[in-house]
């Protein structure tokens, strides 16, 4: 598996994330905050939420206790940038985390380290400690007298929903790791009920980029509407899988290039609970303007069975489906169960018509967002590759059992 960019090295390598930490602590909050508005930045998680927004809200709120988590749960399937980040450049990562503690007045920060990854936890911790050692954690860090900051690694148990931002709150507090009602959101009441930014590990190593080296540096990557940068897990039907780097705006078609793919008949970009975008439309470019994504791109070779896709992404979603609302644990079954009455060809043209309904209803419906984007994937397989999907064979009895 390669880690590369065009230039075959990630730009994290080239950063030094505490320099940029240095020139935040130089700079009074509202400027923190409008330094990172002006950059443009938006959540690497998927979502894209302004990142200065969500700093300025928590910012906004009072009390002395406030928190920075660190959503480093990366269940998405296909997604493995964030292992990268935090296994090559956790260093970049903490200064950001510093410097959004700054931003919004936390004393507290803490890692959400998905169950898979315990491995790193060691690692991690003999970075915290060292930092500490130099002075970027823990008491007056930096040398800015009152401006006390540390950080702790707490473990996920591998809950594909935990990856939701009130669900890792709930985990976090030793509770089971079911999503909140909203609002009120984190940044007025998140862990422990105080004011709490989640931001993901991608883009808290980009905040410290972004103070390392510029605003204009960051704006001369990506769009007008998705500025800087961003690595991609590139896995599935192609010659070069791994991690890459590429600004924002890259079409899918030159994503393939780039990694031997060309021969594809389909990506999932986003994840199982993305879009499936077929060859027709590999001109179409992953930027929040088009195709958001947290990172995963899966590459479909022309032997896939699409059916076969979809099936396995909807029997993922019942299993991490945490039940707790009925659009997402009886939405999310009875989609699989379409899947498999088309793959034994009993599925009509008006329960399909139903699922289309039942797609809808989960996507305004649902609690969280593993119910409101879990159809994605079996919708838009099924709008570009119905011509293979509908109207199989009748199978036998004999050969259904």
């Amino acid at each position: 598996m390669s880690i590369q960019t065009q230039g075959n090295t990630l730009t994290f390598a080239s950063i030094d994330g505490d320099a940029g930490l240095k020139a935040a602590l130089a700079m009074t909050r509202p400027d923190i905050i409008d330094t990172v508005s002006d950059s443009g930045m938006k959540g690497r998680g998927g979502a894209g939420f302004p990142t200065a927004l969500k700093w300025n809200f928590a910012g906004s709120e009072k009390g002395d206790v406030k928190f920075i988590i660190c959503n480093a749960d990366e269940g998405e399937p296909g997604t493995f940038k964030d292992r990268v980040i935090l296994s090559e450049f956790p260093d970049l990562v903490f200064a950001g985390m510093t410097i959004a503690a700054r931003a919004v007045g936390a004393t507290m920060g803490i890692v959400y380290l998905r169950g898979e990854y315990t491995y790193l936890r060691s690692h991690l911790n003999a970075v915290i400690k060292r930092r500490r050692a130099a002075g970027l954690l823990g008491d007056d860090v930096g040398g800015v007298k009152g401006f006390d900051f540390d950080i702790i690694v707490g473990l996920g148990a591998g809950a594909y929903v935990c990856g939701e931002e009130t669900a890792l709150i709930e985990s976090l507090e030793g509770f089971r790791g079911e999503p909140r009602n909203r609002p009120p959101f984190p940044v007025v009441a998140g862990f422990r009920y105080a004011p709490t930014v989640v931001n993901n590990v991608e883009t808290l190593a980009s905040a410290a980029c972004i103070f390392a080296k510029g605003i204009d540096w960051f704006k001369s990557f990506g769009t007008d509407r998705s500025s800087g940068f961003k690595l991609f897990s590139v896995s599935g039907d192609c010659a070069k899988p791994g991690v890459y780097e590429f600004p924002f705006g890259i079409t899918v078609a030159e994503l393939l290039k780039e990694v031997g793919g060309e021969a594809a008949k389909a990506v999932q970009i986003g994840g199982a609970s993305g879009t499936c975008v077929p060859q027709a439309q590999f001109a179409r470019r992953m930027a929040f303007e088009d195709i958001p994504t947290g990172g995963s791109v899966i590459v479909f070779g022309p032997q896939r069975d699409m059916l076969a896709v979809a099936e396995n992404f909807l029997d993922f979603f019942v299993d991490e489906s945490c039940g707790q609302c009925t659009p997402c644990r009886v939405g999310n079954a009875r989609m699989l169960a379409a899947a498999e009455q088309l793959k034994r060809g009993t599925c009509s043209a008006e329960h399909l018509a139903d699922m289309r309904e039942l797609s809808a209803t989960m996507q305004v419906a649902s609690k969280c967002g593993l119910g409101q984007t879990s159809s994605n994937a079996f919708m838009s397989i099924l709008e570009h590759f119905g011509d293979e999907i509908i109207g199989r064979p009748v199978q036998a009895e004999s050969a259904r059992s």
